[in-house]
Parts: structure tokens; sequence; C-alpha cells
């Protein structure tokens, strides 16, 4: 007996103009956030970003439906089973065209749109004025091994780029390409600006309350900050990363740029965290997740200026979503071209990050070492949707 696939996920639109559309995930617990231990219901009432003209809900639905087991004896049964998912299969994308701004913004979106998730990339431009990008990327709806979805996504980025020139190709990523994904290290100076920096400061704009008498079974936390892209994220992120789980909880909308949360939290042995250097390692954890889950600096390489954006990766192996979209997107608000751009991987003494590296022209019009304030500010915001 289980559910069907289409009951685990259920999106029901707003009754009237611009209220919230209501999203239900209804599916076996894998530890983030649950009831029980052993069933997961979470609702969502959502409303799409002001500068949405659109929203594709099918494709939220289906990527909702793919990280959901499917039914009870499925869940069971892989949990007796000590054979580990297969990853996803990687692709390598090249694309070369004459350059020009915005670019590389435009390509990530026509691969965002057509659900794939950037992995690496590798950006150069050629002393011609025009641009190789390759993008290693995987397939949400895994079918990028068929000749009909290739053809599609070909089609599409000619159809944006139009008259530019297009070159399109797209292969399994083997082993003989495993010396394209390789990221160049990162210089001592940049890297212990990038994380080294103290967030003290910054994190004590999150207010956290710990109660141990309001809940017999429960530690209740209470969270008050400001709003921002990705909140809820950071929160379910960093509770994995500190072991505490989740098993109820309740965030209300935003009230003057801030929001509030209330979670029901146990340890991994299910019990209240009671020991007080655990709840003060995970509270100050929290707050450093919360107030700065992205760094943003721009250092310099040689002569040019090169952005840098860096965030932590899960427990999974997992980066951050969207974070080349929305980077490629302000530097494109800005009219800043990129010269290259890689997406690697960096370790620290206590984490691994991944990071985001740019190459930015410099343009006359628009000098970098005059703007680098202007660059990092627009880019983090829009990163953090403020």
């Amino acid at each position: 007996m289980g559910i069907l696939n289409d009951d685990a996920v259920l999106i029901e639109p707003g009754k009237n103009s611009g209220d919230p559309t209501m999203v239900t995930v209804n599916c076996p617990d894998e530890s983030d956030f649950s009831t029980d231990g052993r069933w997961c219901y979470i609702v969502f009432w959502v409303s799409p970003d002001n500068g949405s003209s659109r929203f594709d809900w099918d494709s939220l639905k289906n990527r909702l439906l793919s990280a959901c087991p499917s039914c009870l004896g499925s869940y069971y049964s892989s949990l007796q089973s000590s054979n580990v998912s297969k990853p996803p299969s990687l692709y390598l994308l090249k694309f070369f065209c004459r350059d020009r701004k915005g670019l590389l913004h435009d390509v990530t979106k026509v691969l965002t749109e057509l659900e794939f998730t950037i992995q690496r990339v590798k950006v150069t431009t050629t002393p011609d004025g025009r641009v190789l990008d390759m993008f290693f990327i995987t397939d949400a709806m895994d079918l990028l091994h068929t000749k009909q979805r290739q053809t599609k996504t070909c089609d599409h980025l000619t159809a944006v780029l139009g008259e530019h020139g297009v070159s399109c190709e797209i292969e399994l990523a083997g082993p003989e390409l495993e010396s394209l994904q390789r990221f160049s290290a990162l210089p001592p100076e940049a890297a212990d600006e990038l994380f080294g920096s103290d967030v003290t400061s910054i994190s004590n704009k999150v207010v956290l309350t710990v109660d141990n008498h309001l809940s017999p079974a429960h530690t209740l936390l209470h969270i008050n900050c400001i709003d921002q892209k990705g909140l809820f994220y950071d929160i379910l992120r960093t509770s994995k990363d500190c072991d505490v789980h989740i098993a109820y909880g309740r965030f209300s909308s935003k009230v003057k740029g801030y929001r509030n949360l209330d979670l029901f939290v146990r340890g991994t042995d299910g019990k209240k965290i009671a020991d007080p250097k655990h709840q003060d390692s995970f509270c100050s954890r929290l707050k450093e997740e919360i107030s700065c889950p992205l760094r943003v600096i721009i250092a310099n390489r040689g002569p040019d200026s090169e952005l840098l954006v860096a965030n932590p990766v899960e427990l999974s192996g997992k980066g951050r979503p969207r974070v080349f979209y929305d980077v490629t997107l302000a530097l494109k608000s800005l009219g800043i071209c990129i010269f290259s751009a890689e997406i690697g991987r960096h370790s620290t003494l206590d984490r691994q990050w991944e990071v985001y590296r740019f190459l930015l022209e410099e343009r006359r019009e628009f000098p970098l070492d005059r703007a680098r304030n202007q660059i990092v500010e627009r880019v983090t915001k829009t990163l953090m949707g403020w």
C-alpha cells in the first residue's frame, strides 16, 4: 500500500487574484522535516517573485515529486537496501558564439528554464570577440541522453541568441573530460579574505530563543530575523549539518522585512537538546548561516578584477541552488561583461565550499576599481532577494 506519486505533491491556486498558492508535500520522511519521524507533511503558501511574469507550476511539482519517495513500500524497502542511488549523469554542453553583454546570463536562464542544474562552468573569451561556454550539467528530467532533448536544448539556445552565430554540442562527460572540470586554486590572499571574515557582528541581528519547558518531548526554537531568499533552506541545511531534527515547524509571513519561525526540534537520540554546550554551538552556527549564507568579494587577479562568490556545500555534496543564475543576472543589470567564469570546490579546515569565479572585463564607461563596492552590493542583494 502507498500513495500515488501525484498525491505526494498537491498545488492549489488561490481562490482570488493575488491570493497565495498552497503547495502541500506529503511523503515518507527523510529526516529533514517530519511530523512523527516516519512521515513528512509540509504546507507552503507561496507567491512568485515580483519579477516573475509567469511561473511554471508543473515544473515545480515535477521537481518536488522527484525528491519524494513515492510510497511506503518503496520507502521501507529502500531503508533495507544497501544500494546507494545512482547519481545523475553529467553532460558537457559546449556553446560557441559571438560575445555580447548579458550573454552568460541569457544562456543560464535558458538552461534553468529547461530544468538543468549547472555543476561546473568554464567560460573563455577569444581575442576576436567570440566566447566558448562549457557547461557541465545534469538533467532533472533525465532525458538528455535522447536526441530529442538535445535538439530541443540547442534550439532554445539558438532562438534566444538569434543572429549571434551559435554552435551547440552536447555529449556525456566521460573520464576523458575530467581535465576540463579542474578548478584553479584560489590565491592565499583571496582565500583569507573570502573565508576569514568575522561575521559575529552580522549574526547579532538574528535573535534565537531556546525553550525546553513548553513541550514535553521537543525543544522549541524561536527565530526572528530579516527575511531573505533561501532562509528556510539555510535553516534546514544547518540543522542537518548539526544533527538536529525538526519535528514540527511554522513560519509566518514577513512583517516590516522580518520573519518569525517556531521550530520544535530534537537531537539524534530523539530527545530534547538539553546540553547547554550543544545548544550554544547549534545556535551560534545557525545565527552565522542565516546572517551570512554566502560570501562575496572582489579580489585582484593580476591587473584584472575577479568577483568571488562562495557558499557552503551540503553534507550530501550539493551546492546552493541558482547562485550562478543570480550572479550573472546582477552583473547583467550593471552592464558588466564577464571575460571568464569557473565553478569549483575549495576546502577549509571545517567545511567544503562551492566557489564561483568571474573575471570581469574592464570598460571605460564603468571603471571596475571605482565600482567594487557597488558590484558586491548588487550581487549580494540579488542573491539574498533584497
